[in-house]
């Protein structure tokens, strides 16, 4: 991993604002958006990272088990290692590829992305009781950490990309900088101020596909140089 990845995976939140008000809009204004305060923003959003952040650093230590497995294995340590980090590079490349020609339309958006709704969330609806009776506490907080396992495109080419690294450190660090990324659109938003992302969401769309698959070429030809 390198600044440009970690810069990629920011500009891959920070592009890909269109689509987080079109998939997270009706969230925000239904949430913290209606408390006409800032404060539950900051917590709503701080929870949503969390969220992020940790799946990002499960995934990166998923494939770092996966990778540390073939040390042990008769293979032979080294080329072992670097065998499962190829392949795991060559899965993650895949999906950042299958994400990003969905974000720009080449193909159509897999229904599985879409068969989630909040109500399903455990804790969910309590939670929710709780915001309407007590606005602007921190409840908002443990909203943030339950719909940032919504299901998201965008989301889950940033976890493609922290299994490729088969590291829980790097992983958690790149999740960090696209989470981070999706802040600053989806906060104008609730402030009331994202009608210029909503009118150029396909444009969004198309950016942060474009990130996706670049992103993809780059994994998958690492994948490459170290599986040949």
């Amino acid at each position: 991993m390198d600044r440009l990845d970690l810069w990629g995976m920011f500009m891959l939140g920070l592009l890909g604002t269109g689509h987080c008000i079109g998939m997270c809009g009706p969230l925000i204004f239904a949430f913290p958006g209606r408390t006409g305060n800032f404060m539950p923003h900051v917590w709503y959003h701080l929870g949503r990272v969390t969220t992020y952040t940790a799946v990002g650093g499960i995934m990166g230590g998923l494939g770092q088990m996966l990778a540390g497995a073939a040390t042990g294995s008769t293979a032979g340590s080294l080329g072992g290692v670097h065998l499962i980090k190829g392949v795991l590079w060559l899965v993650a490349a895949a999906l950042l590829m299958l994400f990003g020609v969905t974000r720009i339309g080449v193909v159509r958006e897999p229904g599985w992305l879409k068969v989630l709704s909040p109500e399903r969330i455990p804790g969910f609806k309590r939670a929710l009781q709780s915001s309407t009776e007590h606005p602007g506490t921190t409840v908002f907080y443990f909203l943030g950490i339950m719909l940032g396992f919504l299901p998201c495109g965008l989301s889950y080419g940033a976890f493609a990309q922290a299994l490729g690294t088969a590291n829980a450190a790097q992983g958690t660090l790149l999740v960090l900088a696209f989470a981070v990324g999706t802040v600053p659109g989806l906060v104008l938003l609730g402030t009331g101020a994202s009608a210029i992302f909503s009118r150029y969401r396909r444009q969004s769309d198309i950016l942060s596909g474009a990130v996706m698959i670049l992103m993809a070429l780059k994994m998958g030809y690492k994948a490459l140089t170290m599986l040949l």
